[in-house]
């Protein structure tokens, strides 16, 4: 899909997956590369900048977000009902794409599992998956059938490992890792991961998408990039965390 601004698409559902964890999908024929993302706003509703939500899932005909309801903008949407329109704007961002000469695992903590459902359906091979969660997990039967492995951690040990999802095993083993969630899960794994290659999926505050306000600034051993521009994936060794 050619970026060319703002346009509007029908909400088909948008529905809890459990408390304050909402999935959208939205009409449309939509093209996009596996981890970039749109900016979406709601036309005639406060506030008035609009909100980055990383592509979930794109299948014949529909565009999925899986969200968190974490302030006014975000509540907003989860307010939407089939009918309803949203604007966007996008895709944006850079990419990721598993090959199939690399062994590969996706790893995701809590909201941050979103953008690996299309990384992995549009991978060349089955990659391993990993999802953390706090408590009791959340849309991880979505992944089933593009994992050659899925494994699920909870802090409180619930379900699966107990623990946080970073501790599950020695990443090395792998090729590469690619890895969206919040930055202390980030950190942690940059920490742990000394001869694989690791890419980040960054999550910041953003109010263009476009790279011209400088609000979603991050630094690197490059200097000061924009994560809406140049990312939001980027080599864990280029990043200064």
């Amino acid at each position: 899909m050619e970026n060319k601004g703002y346009r509007e698409f029908p909400v088909i559902s948008n529905e809890a997956v459990v408390e304050n964890i909402y999935r959208m999908d939205l009409g449309g024929d939509f093209i996009a590369e596996p981890g970039q993302f749109f900016m979406l706003r709601s036309k005639g509703a406060g506030p008035l900048l609009s909100r980055p939500l990383s592509i979930c899932d794109i299948s014949q005909g529909y565009l999925t977000f899986l969200y968190a309801v974490v302030g006014e903008g975000t509540a907003i949407l989860s307010r939407k009902r089939p009918g309803d329109a949203v604007q966007l704007l996008g895709p944006l961002g850079n990419s990721y794409k598993v090959k199939s000469e690399r062994k590969t695992a996706l790893i995701g903590g809590g909201i941050g599992i979103a953008p690996l459902l299309y990384i992995a359906k549009t991978a060349e091979i089955k990659p391993d998956i990993y999802l953390g969660f706090r408590d009791a997990p959340f849309f991880e039967k979505e992944f089933e059938a593009y994992a050659g492995k899925l494994q699920i951690a909870t802090e409180t040990g619930g379900v699966g490992y107990r623990g946080f999802v970073t501790d599950i095993r020695n990443w090395d083993d792998y090729d590469e890792l690619f890895a969206c969630g919040p930055m202390p899960m980030l950190k942690a794994l940059s920490r742990k991961v000394v001869d694989c290659e690791l890419y980040l999926s960054l999550e910041a505050h953003m109010a263009c998408g476009i790279g011209a306000c400088l609000g979603c600034a991050v630094e690197t051993v490059h200097g000061m990039k924009r994560v809406c521009k140049d990312g939001p994936i980027f080599s864990a060794k280029e990043l200064i965390l």
